[in-house]
């Protein structure tokens, strides 16, 4: 293992137990914001998948992807082997964690969830489930009730801490008090900053942006090709209904 990874996993253990998002968690609460970036757009997918290799990996396993097949997006071998794997993992090899089922049980209380599928699996009602990530990620804010004193706006009382507080800075979360259905409530008005990031919030939307948009594309990487040849497959049967019908039209004509 590179010594590198070792401040990265630390960083990465964050995330263990955050993602591990309950089907409640896709419905009712505050509106999500629209996750920007295509799935076409290599640029942001390469950017997406340095930040996910760097924070994410060191926790959760992405079991379904080969780090070769990274090359999709325009990345070279040597690019994957010297940019990308930060183990002593091969570039044919899965995205493997590499704290084991175990460790992270132990550490957690639950094994970190795979993220292979997980941008498709948190759709609903409020939108896609890349919508979903982007807005979650953007909704951290400091609680100093909680274990880790971190709570988020889209799903109250998470275990996970903000992985990327550096880069987006300390937010407290303003409420105020509003009477709903006969009951007072706190209702979740904006977020005030504590302390700046090393990123500006365009910077910081940018990161997550892309980051989502990686983790969309992984949920199926040749959905790109799928929609282009769904195309080209709807043409050729509208094509080929014409044809049949005229050539049907043709049959007929003498028969009455």
């Amino acid at each position: 293992m590179k010594m590198n990874f070792i401040k990265k996993v630390v960083l990465g253990l964050s995330l263990a137990s955050g993602l591990v998002l309950s089907a409640s968690a896709n419905t009712g609460g505050p509106a999500w914001d629209k996750a920007p970036g295509s799935v076409s757009d290599k640029t942001s997918l390469q950017n997406g998948a340095k930040t996910f290799t760097t924070y994410c990996l060191g926790c959760h396993g992405a079991a379904y992807m080969r780090y070769n097949r990274l090359q999709d997006i325009g990345f070279t071998l040597d690019q994957i082997k010297t940019e990308l794997v930060h183990t002593d993992a091969k570039v044919g090899d899965t995205m493997v964690s590499p704290i084991s089922a175990a460790e992270g049980k132990t550490w957690f209380g639950n094994n970190p969830p795979d993220l292979s599928v997980i941008a498709r699996s948190r759709a609903g009602a409020n939108g896609t489930g890349a919508d979903y990530l982007y807005t979650y990620m953007r909704s951290f804010y400091r609680d100093a009730g909680t274990a880790t004193g971190w709570n988020n706006i889209v799903f109250p009382n998470v275990g996970m801490p903000h992985v990327f507080w550096e880069q987006q800075g300390d937010r407290k979360a303003v409420f105020e008090e509003e009477e709903v259905n006969g009951q007072k409530v706190h209702v979740f008005k904006n977020f005030e900053q504590l302390s700046p990031g090393t990123m500006s919030p365009e910077q910081y939307d940018q990161m997550v942006g892309d980051l989502v948009n990686y983790l969309q594309w992984m949920g199926e990487p040749v959905q790109t090709t799928r929609k282009t040849l769904g195309i080209w497959v709807l043409i050729f049967l509208a094509g080929l209904s014409v044809l049949t019908w005229r050539l049907n039209k043709s049959y007929w004509k003498d028969i009455k």
